[in-house]
């Protein structure tokens, strides 16, 4: 790489960098003033199990009172209430404050776990993480040789047998290929752990039982939350690169005298990859941020039923935690895809 095009680079790379700040901001702003007037919070949570679940009223994040259900809790305790929350401050204040503590990497803490929120995504991220890289790396080493050889052979058996498979896998929801494996590979055969992401024993393990715990723990998991992705992806390999081989350059190069598995496999190639180049981005940041469903079926605790988790229980500072580290994944996935488009596409220039 020449020093202009790195400097270009460089100053590309930044200026997407500082372009997040006020994306970010926006995503926080948006889900932030949502979280407060979704009726559900802690107030209204404390109310119902004061009545015994017979509230018949509901109440604002905010904590004013609608309907009857306000007066489970004194007028004085229910002020002490608000301020602990911050509900007695405008919603601008709190926001602000928010911001301020998000500087610091503060994000609070759960009202559910009464932890910090932080350490709950500390803890689940590297799961989420660890299926997102295996998943994508798995799919894209093998889409990419499987697209190759069935747009070279369009038609024949091979590409006949494996589109009629990769539609069919492609077809069934990767949650209910989940409990279908669960049942035949995990209750009848017992071939497979029925649920988590290891054993109970596992520090206690070696280093070789340890990777074959993870291993038959996490086999099912990939599978169901690959074979999308991998129909998807092989697709769209043979047709891009069957697409590129008609095209008007690969002609006139064939013309000129270059070899066919040149022209297909230098030129057509390169700009095939340009629309899994784009994808690359937006799949790293919906593997990573977990799949909700898959996670349930197979009780691993990971991202998506951590969100889940804290939708379910009004559990606000934990929802907006999530928010803010799904939303910096997927612009950081976005940067990525730019890079890996620039790396096979020779025609992108980057702005000084």
């Amino acid at each position: 790489m020449s020093k202009s095009r790195a400097g270009a680079l460089r100053t590309f790379v930044i200026r997407r960098l500082l372009l997040m700040i006020p994306t970010l901001l926006g995503v926080t702003l948006v889900v932030f003033i949502l979280c407060q007037f979704v009726p559900g919070g802690p107030i209204e949570q404390l109310q119902l199990q004061m009545a015994g679940g017979g509230a018949q009223g509901e109440m604002g994040a905010s904590g004013s009172t609608i309907g009857s259900g306000g007066g489970n809790i004194p007028a004085k305790q229910l002020e002490v209430l608000r301020e602990y929350y911050g509900f007695d401050k405008p919603v601008h204040v709190r926001y602000l404050i928010y911001l301020k503590n998000l500087l610091t990497l503060n994000l609070g803490e759960s009202q559910r776990y009464l932890v910090p929120v932080w350490d709950l995504i500390v803890e689940r991220v590297p799961i989420s993480l660890f299926f997102g890289i295996i998943t994508t790396t798995l799919t894209y080493a093998v889409c990419i040789p499987l697209g190759i050889v069935k747009s070279l052979r369009h038609r024949s058996g091979l590409d006949n047998i494996t589109s009629a498979l990769i539609f069919i896998g492609y077809a069934i929801p990767n949650y209910a290929l989940g409990a279908v494996l669960l049942v035949l590979l995990s209750v009848k055969v017992d071939l497979f752990p029925l649920s988590g992401f290891t054993s109970s024993n596992f520090e206690d393990l070696s280093f070789f039982a340890k990777i074959g715990d993870l291993a038959s723990h996490t086999f099912l998991p990939l599978v169901c939350m690959s074979i999308g992705l991998f129909a998807f992806m092989t697709m769209l390999m043979k047709n891009s690169l069957m697409e590129n081989m008609s095209a008007d350059y690969v002609k006139t190069a064939l013309a000129k005298g270059m070899t066919w598995k040149r022209a297909v496999f230098v030129h057509a190639l390169r700009n095939s990859l340009i629309p899994l180049a784009t994808s690359l981005g937006n799949n790293i940041s919906i593997l990573i941020a977990g799949f909700l469903l898959i996670e349930r079926v197979f009780g691993i605790h990971g991202m998506g039923l951590l969100f889940f988790d804290a939708m379910q229980a009004r559990d606000y500072p934990l929802v907006m935690g999530v928010t803010v580290i799904g939303s910096v994944l997927v612009l950081i996935g976005n940067l990525l895809s730019d890079l890996c488009v620039a790396a096979v596409d020779p025609r992108v220039r980057f702005g000084a």
